[in-house]
């Protein structure tokens, strides 16, 4: 999703607006890397960027917020089709209900979460239109 804005705004591809584009693989190591200097810029879930606030693990005066992302589907638990004929009859709708149902704070923490919510495959159709855009996908 970062590199379809950036397309968006500038029209161009990030490795044309930057000098220098990397992947650190983690949200948190990608605010320490903007933070002591490694990276100019970076794109993280605001989750974890929310998260290494409350640690105070981010100097305002070093790193800061520019730019929000409009929302998008992110994040679902999928189920092979066959756990049903492995696992017995309706093993599939106990995960979905265990998922759904989950109100435990400790559980949701772990996530973390404040809930999960029911997704069908044309909930993420914006990700597959972007994935199209930007030729990750045919």
């Amino acid at each position: 999703m970062p590199e379809y804005y950036v397309r968006e705004h500038f029209k161009s591809s990030p490795d044309e607006v930057f000098k220098r584009v990397g992947y650190s693989g983690d949200h948190s190591r990608t605010i320490a890397l903007v933070q002591v200097g490694a990276y100019e810029i970076g794109a993280v879930n605001y989750k974890v960027w929310e998260s290494e606030s409350a640690q105070g693990k981010i100097d305002p005066d070093k790193v800061s917020v520019i730019w929000k992302t409009p929302t998008y589907p992110d994040y679902q638990w999928s189920v092979r089709g066959g756990v049903d004929k492995i696992w017995g009859q309706g093993f599939k709708e106990k995960i979905r209900s265990a998922l759904l149902d989950m109100n435990a704070p400790d559980l949701l923490a772990a996530f973390p979460r404040s809930g999960f919510i029911p997704a069908s495959n044309d909930d993420y159709k914006p990700i597959e239109n972007v994935a199209k855009e930007i030729g990750l996908i045919d």
